[in-house]
């Protein structure tokens, strides 16, 4: 299944870059340099920040009067993404509401106990075996469903569960079956095959760095939580097992002995004597339906009689999913649909369902819609054209030995700032046209062009990652401050295995 992109379509790019292209090539890189800065200062929401910034710089570019029908063209483009990402919401939120993947939170809870570097661990597997269906929105709506609860219950940050998840997600992003591999191979007449397989051991050194990553990140969350938080057992209600529940919270107060107990809405509530007090929220109110939803082990909604047919329900879903017969919003409609039916007949139960689910839904498709501004003006002043066209003119003649290595790295930064369609289709033909001459088989350039997928997940183009710091209830700057980084790391060391065992030559 194809990963979830924002992408424009083909386009045509420049053979030569010319000096008029220069100011293009500059505004684009300030825009996107700017929209970065903007959100990891906390200066702007992703949204707003979607919207005003390439407005500028569109303007600047001399789009005019034209911007509009740049930005509503590609918001049309995006419209099966912005429908997909909608219904998806809502039925994984119904299925959390009536309580299917509570069983799996009792195992996982059995198994992880209430030891957050365990717990961080096993976000990071969960993420890799749910990946291997090459789609990230369904990996990251599945992994925050099953490890959100446990992450605000011990008090967790739930951006190291978007970090993990997204390292994991990203990693696995290089599988035959995904999009890159694909665009890859197509772009240069390849099978998927012959480029995947000698990555193997790239992939797998990937996967190990991040789950060291994640490992250290837990025991940092560990030390974290030793430090300031002061640990009581509690049985859950519901049979969740026995959990560490914070009893000290930001801007809390509570006598000694007292003991903590969650209920829905994100807030713990202290009880214990006259002196204990309500704790702050974990997150914000308006973070997430999903974690309201699965934190009340006695909520209303559960439908334990219907525990079964919404298994299947999710089976037969999952797996036109990965058959690919039909549109994938329009298999998530009709699951939502059916789901609503059975597990709320009445049409009141089923208009609460659904507005139980919109700070979610708005959450994300709007920042989904709102990237249309953003890729609108990319490609509809001609930014992305005169940025594929310049990187393959600031190479010099004397680095031409090294194009796939020097491909590998520059994969990571342009798929960050571009889509994979621009990347894969407008920049890496014109890189394997000239590596050519040095000997470099466009099979070698495919695989070196690959490994910066682990920063190209990260992307704010990127819908999946929308969907995933907005239902963890985390601000986008703060999970690329974390991020960024460590999946730079990842790539780079893809990169190095793959040219240590000759699936990416060091020399022409």
């Amino acid at each position: 299944m194809t990963p979830l992109i924002l992408s424009a379509e083909a386009v045509e790019y420049p053979v030569a870059y010319t000096p008029a292209d220069g100011v293009l090539v500059a505004l684009g890189f300030l825009m996107v340099l700017s929209f970065m800065a903007l959100i990891m200062t906390r200066r702007m929401t992703p949204m707003v920040a979607l919207i005003i910034v390439p407005t500028v710089f569109g303007l600047i570019a001399g789009a005019g009067f034209g911007l509009g029908d740049m930005v509503i063209d590609a918001i049309g483009k995006m419209a099966p993404t912005a429908a997909l990402l909608l219904f998806a919401i809502m039925y994984f939120g119904i299925m959390i509401d009536v309580g299917l993947f509570d069983p799996l939170i009792r195992v996982i809870t059995r198994a992880l106990g209430d030891d957050p570097a365990k717990v961080v661990l096993g976000t990071a597997l969960l993420a890799g075996a749910v990946s291997l269906d090459g789609d990230g929105s369904t990996t990251f709506i599945i992994t925050t469903s099953a490890m959100l609860p446990l992450y605000l219950r011990l008090g967790m940050s739930p951006v190291v569960l978007t970090c993990v998840a997204g390292l994991m997600n990203g990693t696995m992003n290089i599988v035959p079956w995904g999009g890159p591999t694909v665009r890859a191979a197509t772009a240069l007449g390849l099978q998927p095959t012959d480029v995947f397989v000698p990555m193997i051991p790239s992939l797998l050194a990937g996967l190990v760095v991040s789950l060291a990553f994640a490992w250290f990140l837990g025991l940092s969350e560990r030390k974290r939580l030793a430090g300031s938080v002061d640990t009581a057992k509690i049985d859950g209600p519901g049979g969740f097992g026995r959990l560490g529940a914070p009893k000290i919270f930001r801007g809390a107060e509570h006598k000694p002995g007292a003991l903590a107990s969650l209920r829905t809405g994100n807030i713990v509530t202290v009880r214990g004597g006259r002196d204990a007090v309500a704790a702050t929220q974990l997150v914000d109110t308006a973070d997430t339906a999903m974690a309201d939803t699965t934190l009340d082990p006695n909520r209303a909604t559960l439908r334990p009689k219907l525990i079964w047919f919404n298994l299947v329900l999710t089976a037969a879903v999952m797996v036109l999913l990965v058959l690919d017969l039909f549109p994938l919003a329009f298999v998530f409609m009709v699951g939502a649909a059916i789901a609503l039916i059975v597990n709320f007949p009445k049409l009141r139960s089923q208009a609460d369902e659904i507005v139980a689910h919109a700070p979610s839904i708005v959450g994300v498709v709007s920042m989904v819609l709102a990237a249309g501004v953003l890729v609108g003006v990319l490609n509809g002043t001609g930014m992305v054209t005169a940025m594929a066209s310049w990187i393959t003119e600031v190479i010099p003649a004397s680095m031409g030995p090294f194009l796939a290595v020097i491909t590998g790295v520059l994969s990571i930064p342009f798929t960050f700032f571009m889509s994979n369609d621009a990347f894969y289709f407008g920049i890496l033909p014109v890189l394997a046209e000239s590596a050519a001459n040095y000997g470099i088989a466009p099979v070698e350039m495919a695989r070196a062009s690959i490994t910066g997928q682990p920063v190209h997940l990260q992307s704010p183009l990127v819908p999946a990652i929308l969907l995933l710091v907005s239902l963890a209830g985390v601000n986008l700057g703060d999970h690329h401050k974390k991020v960024l980084w460590r999946a730079t790391v990842v790539s780079l060391v893809m990169l190095v295995v793959g040219v240590l065992v000759g699936a990416v030559p060091l020399l022409g």
